[in-house]
């Protein structure tokens, strides 16, 4: 029996090994990037030096890191679908050694010593080719050397990674099943049929050509790279022999917590199980959002709308199998001793996650309350226009349409299983092909919300970018200047035409208070101040007095920006050479983002 430490440790014992240096894991939360709401990769936040920029730690490294997709979360409940993962990575910048890394890979996961899977229960895919790149014999051509018996040639859709909109790097790569011994769907059953024969457990990106415009065939990168990545808790699961994701360690601790105050069974019925499943994971991604260095908390905007209904879904489901919400703060117990021992932001803050998770649960309750009113006067809606109706030798179904439902949905977080609940009880049918199409018109915009890669910190590489990137170093210090050193940034967003910067404080700013913030910016531009980049250690950055949140993340070598007499940052850049360079800051909008935490927006004109 493997446990997700046990696989870290092996993680780390063969790539330091092999001359990897271990990197520390990044924030959930990426910072200045809005083009995804939380970390979605491992390789997330190394986009920079995969594009040319020197890493600290040199041109071999691995990391475990924090993850969140929401795109697939309506197949969370399945048996390996998740919000939040671990993901096990490593990298060779500057290089990209194909037969080298597969020999790796296959050493990590069939070396008695390591993984010890038998070659006859794996899988293998390699690009296929197209007009764009050429098929990847080189790859097929190393798992064939290392004994590989199952290798699947697919094309660009299964084996192909780029950036957003494929005008970039990108790269052909080899993808890791694990085969459960499910029987062949067909005779053309292979790892890209959703059949659940094949488990994809790792995948190596070989990041070797660049695409300058959509379209055009790919050219050799001058510094191609490799990237891969290992989802923890489904290697852990195939380990164990589990019949999935949810039932081998932390998580079936989880599942085996809540079948002992539920009225339900986990396995009474598929939605039971399911139902299980999505408070297990909901809480857990719940716990490491909350928890994070960042300080997002339930909100209706952003990251904190994701986490408000990953809990309120919970508290949904836990209400089908009649689990009560008290139970949370336990929960959250469970988790924050295990990934506590990890990340020690969470280990800090977890009386204030129960306390949130406890919040939300009471703010829910009180969102059901409005629901029914709302549902009521939906009702009497109807009721009077059949009563109109009936006058006039007309008749109207006893149907709720999907609009109406969706709204009840969507604005006040009513569950569509209760809006059905109660129009059953009231004689009325509920429209659910309308409901459905409204919903999936809805999870279509929060994949697009969800979706994207992330670009060197920024948006763009825009001037305009790099300017207000400046702006909001000097706003961090106009406001430290003018509520103390305690006020730290929770979240920035920066586009080519605006700012958006969060930061704690526990009342609304006044008229005046804004003024004197944009006085101390506008001052400060005036004064054509050169901002000055230098690599420091992260000791050396701490005794100059550098604004950061000095946690682990930072490798032995970082980024200090500094404007001379008034702000001096730990920054992965970029900016503008001179203050003055901004021309002039105006704030357009101060509102709350989440419980004490207030949002800036603001612009260079």
């Amino acid at each position: 029996m493997k446990t997700d430490r046990q696989l870290k440790e092996l993680w780390n014992k063969f790539f330091t090994k092999h001359g990897f240096k271990k990197i520390p894991g990044y924030s959930i939360i990426p910072e200045n990037d809005p083009t995804v709401l939380f970390t979605t990769a491992g390789m997330h936040p190394l986009v920079p030096y995969l594009l040319g920029e020197k890493h600290p730690y040199g041109e071999k490294i691995y990391d475990v890191q924090r993850c969140i997709r929401t795109n697939d979360i309506d197949e969370v409940g399945d048996n390996s679908h998740l919000t939040l993962f671990e993901m096990l990575g490593n990298w060779t910048l500057g290089t990209c050694d194909k037969k080298e890394m597969i020999k790796l890979s296959f050493e990590f996961l069939t070396s008695p010593e390591y993984l010890n899977i038998p070659v006859e229960r794996l899988a293998v895919t390699v690009f296929a080719g197209d007009e764009v790149a050429p098929r990847d014999d080189e790859a097929f051509n190393a798992w064939k050397e290392c004994g590989m018996k199952e290798i699947f040639f697919l094309p660009k859709e299964n084996n192909w990674w780029a950036l957003g909109g494929g005008v970039g790097p990108c790269g052909p790569d080899t993808e890791m099943f694990y085969d459960t011994g499910k029987p062949k769907c067909c005779e053309t059953c292979s790892p890209a049929c959703d059949c659940g024969k094949y488990l994809e457990i790792w995948n190596d990106v070989f990041m070797q050509y660049l695409v300058k415009n959509a379209g055009e065939k790919a050219e050799k990168l001058p510094r191609p790279n490799i990237d891969t990545g290992m989802g923890l808790e489904r290697t852990v699961a195939v380990l164990n022999g589990a019949k999935s994701v949810y039932d081998s360690g932390c998580l079936k601790r989880v599942i085996d917590f809540i079948a002992q105050y539920a009225g339900v069974g986990y396995e009474e019925s598929e939605k039971a199980t399911r139902f299980y499943r999505i408070i297990t994971d909901h809480l857990r991604s719940s716990v490491f959002i909350l928890g994070d260095e960042r300080g997002v908390t339930p909100s209706n905007v952003g990251q904190g709308y994701i986490l408000r209904r990953f809990i309120r879904r919970a508290i949904n489901c836990a209400r089908n199998i009649k689990f009560d919400c008290k139970h949370f703060a336990e929960i959250a117990d469970i988790y924050v001793d295990e990934y506590g021992q990890d990340y020690e932001d969470i280990a800090s803050k977890r009386e204030f996650i129960k306390e949130e998770l406890g919040k939300e649960v009471e703010k829910f309750s009180k969102a059901i309350e409005e629901g029914h009113k709302e549902f009521e006067k939906v009702i009497a809606g109807i009721e009077k226009h059949k009563e109109f109706a009936a006058k006039n030798g007309q008749t109207v179904e006893n149907k709720l349409g999907g609009k109406a439902v969706f709204r009840l949905y969507d604005t006040f977080g009513f569950p569509f299983e209760l809006t059905k609940e109660l129009a059953l009880e009231r004689g009325y049918e509920v429209d659910e092909n309308e409901f459905q199409e409204r919903f999936k018109e809805h999870q279509e915009k929060s994949r697009q919300a969800s979706a994207g890669m992330f670009k060197g910190g920024l948006a763009d590489d825009s001037k305009q970018s790099a300017y207000l990137h400046t702006a909001t170093h000097l706003l961090l210090a106009g406001l430290q200047k003018k509520y103390g050193k305690d006020v730290k940034q929770r979240g920035s967003n920066i586009t080519p035409e605006r700012l958006r910067f969060d930061f704690n404080l526990d009342h609304k700013m006044t008229k005046e208070e804004i003024e004197e913030i944009e006085n101390f910016v506008n001052d400060a531009i005036a004064k054509e101040i050169p901002v000055v980049c230098k690599t420091m250690t992260v000791e050396e950055a701490k005794a100059e007095g550098a604004e950061g949140i000095f946690t682990n993340k930072y490798g032995s070598e970082v980024k200090v920006y500094t404007i001379e007499g008034v702000s001096k940052e730990i920054c992965g850049g970029p900016h503008a050479e001179n203050t003055k360079d901004l021309h002039h800051f105006k704030i357009v909008k101060e509102e709350s983002s989440s419980s004490g935490i207030r949002r800036i927006k603001a612009i260079l004109d």
